[in-house]
């Protein structure tokens, strides 16, 4: 067999293998879970590097589009200041973006993605769409007076109107609780959620939190 066609055959081989190696790949996709003030960005941006996922923020991405005056930016940010959930249309439309713009990942970490039933069903149909799945729903859990007084201290420097009144910080803890807290029967159901005490050093809580990745 002629030299030039014993190497065609060979990167034939070489694509027909990496095509079946990036369908087979393995992801490792968490839904990092937590009231406001939990603690779930910073303990988002270490675990992103210990396991190399892409950490998706919803706040991030709400923020990027309300600095730049976006229409879905506008619009989220009228929820917002009042202590509200974004609406799920406005939030699918804005995350799924995020995840399209990492076609090779290892996997994600969505922090304050999903809040809703609804939006749980979607992240669902988007991982699917990419041949993989929610591993595991992992939630801090912190009570809410701690939680009332972080996001305090937070508003001291962040700049966020939200987090400067208490009396929004504390409908902003009870919208969690009333909408967002169901999302764990919804996890529980398929055997996919872990709570993780949310209160002690960020190295004590990245430990528990490892410990529950590590067992995916």
């Amino acid at each position: 067999m002629p030299r030039l066609i014993i190497v065609q055959h060979l990167l034939n081989y070489r694509v027909l293998y990496n095509l079946i190696l990036q369908k087979t790949k393995k992801m490792t996709n968490i839904v990092l879970f937590g009231p406001p003030g939990a603690g779930k960005g910073t303990q988002a941006e270490v675990l992103k590097v210990k396991y190399q996922l892409v950490h998706i923020s919803t706040g991030d991405v709400f923020r990027y589009n309300i600095k730049n005056q976006t229409q879905l930016g506008t619009l989220a940010k009228s929820y917002m200041d009042k202590g509200h959930l974004v609406p799920d249309g406005v939030t699918i439309k804005m995350l799924k973006a995020e995840v399209e713009k990492n076609p090779e990942a290892n996997g994600f970490v969505f922090d304050g993605f999903p809040r809703t039933a609804a939006q749980a069903e979607a992240l669902a149909i988007l991982m699917e769409e990419k041949s993989s799945q929610i591993n595991a729903m992992v939630a801090l859990e912190v009570d809410d007076e701690i939680l009332v007084g972080r996001l305090l201290e937070r508003g001291k420097t962040s700049g966020r109107a939200d987090d400067a009144d208490e009396a929004i910080i504390r409908e902003r803890v009870a919208e969690y609780y009333r909408k967002t807290d169901i999302l764990k029967d919804f996890y529980k159901a398929k055997d996919r959620y872990f709570g993780v005490n949310g209160v002690g050093t960020i190295q004590e809580i990245t430990a528990r939190l490892s410990e529950v990745f590590d067992r995916l």
